[in-house]
């Protein structure tokens, strides 16, 4: 029995599909990176928090660093972001995942330098979770300038001897939602 050319085409293609899909899309930043977290790095609320700005952080051309990033996190970890449409004014929410955030921001970041740290935070324990606010200062070095503040909200939990990070909520500083005076520096 004769198999008609049509069908071998038909197969030869469908077969070759999945491969060209998997090269028109772009690979994920850290994908495949997984690393054990080090211990010195989620041994206490201040020190989970301190490295996940650190990783974050960097000069202009300077790699993120998100396997380290990304071993701080529970794997089902979500960021939620509120922020305005600028056509219609409403809240909206973007809730990425720990590998859409770094997917989606790490070209930007690397771009312009972007830099950001603690300037203080409060921490509310319960037993073996903890919530952290946390004021932030981002600069970048393309401009050398702040360009903005802000509060990042940690929920943690303790297990396995060690903190995780379930989620991280951000808002930025603006006329009508100033940092509260408890999470700016002390003089």
């Amino acid at each position: 029995m004769e198999i008609p050319a049509f069908r071998i085409v038909l197969c030869a293609f469908v077969l070759s599909l999945p491969h060209a899909l998997a090269q028109d899309k772009p690979k994920p930043h850290g994908e495949g990176a997984v690393i054990a977290a080090r211990p010195e790095d989620v041994s206490s609320i201040e020190a989970i928090v301190s490295t996940d700005y650190e990783c974050v952080s960097g000069g202009i051309g300077v790699a993120r660093r998100w396997a380290r990033d990304f071993s701080l996190y529970d794997p089902f970890a979500r960021s939620f972001v509120p922020s305005k449409d600028e056509k219609t004014g409403a809240l909206v929410v973007w809730h990425p995942t720990q590998q859409e955030y770094a997917d989606e921001s790490d070209a930007q970041l690397v771009r312009d330098g972007f830099s950001e740290h603690e300037v203080a935070h409060k921490i509310y324990k319960y037993g073996n979770v903890a919530t952290v606010f946390s004021s932030y200062e981002v600069s970048v070095a393309r401009t050398g300038k702040l360009y903005s503040r802000g509060v990042n909200i940690y929920q943690l939990y303790y297990a396995a001897n060690r903190w995780w990070i379930s989620s991280v909520s951000w808002d930025a500083e603006n006329n009508i939602n100033p940092i509260p005076p408890e999470l700016m520096p002390k003089n």
